[in-house]
């Protein structure tokens, strides 16, 4: 009875064994990734127990250009950081002095801290889907057009956007920021280019691989 005992039990762990190995597939972090708001309100998503390269995102939400890499590119930095091959931290900046984008941006940018970690990414999907057209000469983003995205990104965030609660303090942190113009991306401080926008590009700075079509 007790060496059936000890092959069940060999046999039980060998199958938990197997298990394990038939759900880990290769190049995928097992570690937990988050979306999570450092205090200066930049946006970390990352795998928390890995060490991968740090790509730094500036974007202004008023910014066409930007709006232009995110539609390239979004979906292979988000894939590359749940696969925990890169640590990407967004740094929502305004970059403009004149109106109205100076002033679209900040409402913008305002209300993006305004959303929690669970709505951010939907939230900023909904903001370049809304971003004023054409540039230079719109205004847009207003508060109750902000409200009703961030609602749709399912936050519901309204006195806070309204209020334009946090519009000093994204004001003070992009003082410190020193751009030429956005989007701006550095892969571990090395100021990045045209791959910036290629997808295939932009997988193999990151990895040293040779890339997917996504």
């Amino acid at each position: 009875m007790m060496k059936r005992l000890v092959a069940v039990a060999v046999a039980c762990a060998v199958i938990a064994v197997l298990g394990v190995l038939a759900f880990s597939e290769p190049g995928e972090s097992s570690a937990e990734v988050r979306l999570t708001r450092q205090l200066d309100g930049s946006m970390v998503l990352a795998d928390r127990g890995g060490d991968a390269p740090v790509l730094d995102v500036y974007e202004d939400f008023d910014c066409p250009v930007c709006k232009d890499m995110h539609a390239k590119v979004d979906p292979t930095i988000q894939r590359l950081a749940r696969e925990g091959k890169v640590k990407v931290v967004f740094h929502a900046v305004t970059i403009f002095r004149d109106e109205p984008m100076r002033s679209n941006s900040i409402r913008a940018a305002a209300a993006a801290r305004c959303v929690p970690e669970s709505s951010w990414l939907a939230f900023r999907d909904e903001l370049y889907a809304i971003q004023p057209a054409p540039h230079g000469v719109a205004s847009g983003f207003t508060v109750e057009e902000l409200v009703g995205a961030a609602r749709k990104a399912g936050a519901q965030v309204d006195s806070c956007v309204r209020d334009q609660s946090y519009a000093d303090a994204h004001l003070a942190e992009t003082a410190k920021v020193r751009l030429e113009g956005t989007p701006t991306l550095l892969l571990d401080g090395k100021l990045l280019g045209g791959e910036a926008f290629d997808p295939q590009a932009l997988e193999r700075a990151v990895t040293g691989g040779g890339g997917v079509t996504v």
